[in-house]
């Protein structure tokens, strides 16, 4: 059998406005963030899902919490899905972030940070359970853009360093099945 994973990034914070690299940090959702967690929720309403996953970090929370908080699916709430720790760099403007990015696929950020190769760890042993938990069933996780390149990476292929250096593409939505 299989599991199908849909895939959300959670909605936009003030510190997406502000052009700010949260990380670790919580983050809040803006107004616009909460309006898309809504819209969230209604566009995928309708799907049979067996569990929403988020990463535990305030702001994918939020989103999880906004779309899916009725009760009709169980939330659940996983550090595995956090951010990519920039270590001295949370917080810091994005100018700041993404020209070092590459840099950071495999040396961690200074100052207690992680890899993107940490992330891609983290993310595979999510989906190890996922694939033990929901054979047969359709999942929803709500995260980050690190876990959208980890998952990118290990679904189909595509290089870490590739993925960390592109500009950032919002969809509505990324799929796979997992085998």
């Amino acid at each position: 059998m299989s599991v199908h994973l849909v895939y959300e990034t959670h909605a936009v914070t003030e510190d997406n406005e502000a052009g700010i690299a949260t990380g670790w940090l919580p983050g809040r959702l803006s107004e616009q963030g909460r309006a898309q967690a809504v819209e969230l929720g209604e566009r995928r309403r309708g799907e049979a899902l067996a569990a929403v996953y988020a990463s535990d970090l305030r702001r994918a929370v939020d989103t999880a919490v906004i779309a899916f908080g009725t009760g009709f699916v169980p939330l659940r709430f996983d550090p595995r899905l956090r951010e990519c720790d920039y270590g001295r760099l949370n917080g810091a403007p994005v100018t700041q972030l993404h020209p070092v990015r590459l840099t950071h696929v495999h040396t961690p950020f200074p100052g207690g940070g992680q890899s993107y190769r940490d992330v891609v760890e983290s993310t595979a042993g999510f989906l190890d359970d996922v694939r033990r938990d929901h054979d047969g069933e359709r999942v929803l996780v709500i995260a980050h853009s690190a876990n959208r390149w980890a998952l990118q990476h290990l679904l189909d292929g595509t290089p870490l360093e590739q993925l960390v250096t592109a500009p950032f593409d919002w969809q509505p939505g990324w799929e796979w099945t997992l085998t």
